[in-house]
């Protein structure tokens, strides 16, 4: 337990991700420092250019030659793969050094500027989230719009297929550079807790706990809360509990270098004072900090939000989820084909997973439950038994020993699952047969999990899960399943349903997975 004060000495505290907790006793208020400038007083020319937060610069060259060496490699690919490589290239075979020159070097030259171009560099979309790659496709398109024009100006005869292949292949391998190099960067920033951003969060405590909460529960984000600047006056937090220290009536960026941040996240209504915010930003100019605003707007993801600058007034403008329209009928064309073909496909193992569970328990093979689905409808899930018959009968006696809180009864070590079901719920072998519910239009791919229909009725926000249809694997399942709390569950169900899409669901797909490969939370 560490002792917080607000004097001008540096607190001796851990500045990781510790979750040491402090409490806030008492605090030395300090009249505030003048700021530095207030936004005329040097030329833009003498502004320092170097950020305190330096971690994008050596991964940006990283991924620089990462994009040229794949654009190379899928060249090379094109030209032994097709015979007509260098048609279009008067006199290839005689000096051919004009065609290398052009494949080996400019294109890929060409594929970093536009890449750049587009922005897929940027430091703000590198590392999290969906727009890094859909930059470099964007880029990808670009290419090949720009060959096709140059080609069709020059009149220069190219193989098709050759450049076809060459394109789509150096698409294809600098996506999976990048997820590569994002996977490095993950494993970095969650086990050394490097490469990231040390933010002092600037608000009403509970404002700034918020997002604390918010920005912590990804390591891989790289967001790292190191201290918090109260902004409604110490007496507000006496004697709360906090996981950084609390400061308050300090200068804000003398409180930034002093705990060695690069980012200040002003939180909630801390960035409604009018003219504050502005004059925060002039602060920081040329001072290498970074200037994040986190509206007290939480859960929306960030295809929905747009800003809208109306006479120098950004306005967030947050749009309606998408339940419905041309992307929710192909999401169930693709549950009904996946299920089809997933079903003659894994009919073998269905055959060898019901004898297994015969041998172990004689009794049926599959268990049916009722639970709630699309619009509270009622319908019977189907999975592998992996309990004993009785297990139910025996429930009333282990029902002190549910290790979760919710709606659902589990323990880690329950008496009433025979040996092969343990396999088979670790593996998550039991789910395979939920294909049989998403083809006939009971459960999608992906969405919220089905709860059971016997604990009556869904009140308040969990009643919103039913907008959509429950999922075989879900954004529950891929963050930790059930070492989950309960609130936290509906809050990822919750997530999903207002912001769901075509992409989303390809990406949960994915990390399902890795999650069933490492069999975390799995029981």
């Amino acid at each position: 337990m560490g002792e917080v004060t607000t004097s001008l000495q540096r607190p001796v505290t851990n500045t990781g991700r510790s979750k040491l907790v402090r409490h806030v006793d008492s605090f030395e208020i300090q009249p505030p420092t003048p700021p530095s400038h207030n936004g005329v007083p040097r030329s833009a020319w003498a502004r320092a250019r170097r950020r305190v937060s330096r971690w994008h610069r050596p991964y940006t060259v990283a991924l620089l030659l990462l994009d040229f060496a794949a654009v190379v490699l899928a060249d090379w690919f094109a030209q032994e793969a097709f015979g007509q490589a260098r048609a279009g290239f008067y006199k290839a075979q005689e000096d051919p050094t004009w065609f290398y020159t052009v494949a080996f070097l400019l294109l890929p030259l060409g594929w970093v500027v536009i890449l750049w171009g587009n922005r897929a560099y940027d430091r703000r979309y590198l590392g999290l989230g969906p727009d890094e790659f859909k930059r470099a496709i964007r880029g990808g398109v670009s290419v090949a719009a720009t060959v096709s024009f140059i080609a069709f100006a020059t009149k220069t005869d190219l193989s098709r297929w050759t450049v076809g292949f060459a394109l789509l292949g150096a698409l294809v391998l600098i996506l999976l550079g990048r997820l590569t190099a994002r996977f490095v960067l993950h494993t970095v920033r969650s086990r050394a807790g490097h490469a990231g951003h040390r933010m002092v969060l600037v608000g009403t405590l509970p404002e700034a706990l918020e997002v604390y909460t918010a920005v912590t529960r990804n390591p891989s984000a790289g967001l790292v809360p190191v201290a918090i600047h109260i902004t409604d006056g110490y007496a507000a937090a006496r004697g709360i509990e906090t996981p950084v220290p609390v400061y308050a009536g300090r200068d804000v960026l003398a409180l930034v270098r002093e705990v060695g941040g690069d980012t200040i996240a002003v939180c909630g209504s801390a960035s409604a004072e009018p003219g504050e915010l502005r004059r925060l930003a002039w602060q920081l100019e040329g001072s290498g900090v970074d200037l994040v605003v986190a509206p007290q707007l939480t859960d929306i993801a960030g295809p929905r939000v747009h800003i809208r600058p109306i006479e120098g007034l950004p306005l967030l403008h947050v749009e309606e989820p998408t339940l419905s329209g041309p992307a929710l009928l192909i999401k169930n064309l693709m549950d009904r084909v996946a299920a089809g073909l997933g079903l003659l496909v894994l009919a073998p193992v269905f055959a060898a997973i019901a004898l297994a569970i015969r041998i172990s328990d004689p009794g049926p093979v599959f268990f049916r439950q009722p639970r709630v689905g699309h619009e509270g409808r009622t319908f019977r899930v189907w999975k592998f038994r992996t309990m004993y018959v009785d297990a139910e009968e025996r429930l009333a006696g282990l029902v002190d020993q549910n290790e979760t809180d919710g709606m659902l009864f589990k323990m880690k070590q329950d008496p009433r699952v025979f040996p092969v079901g343990n396999f088979l719920r670790a593996s998550s072998l039991d789910e395979l047969p939920q294909l049989i519910n998403v083809l006939w239009g009971e459960m999608s791919l992906v969405g919220p999990r089905p709860l059971p229909a016997d604990d009556g009725d869904f009140l308040g926000d969990v009643r919103r899960r039913l907008l959509v249809r429950p999922g075989m694997t879900g954004l529950w399942q891929v963050s930790g399943r059930s070492d989950l709390s309960w609130d936290e569950a509906v809050r990822l169900d919750l997530y999903y349903v207002d912001n769901w899409s075509l992409a989303y669901d390809l990406s949960i797909l994915w990390r399902t997975v890795g999650v069933v490969l490492a069999r975390k939370g799995a029981y």
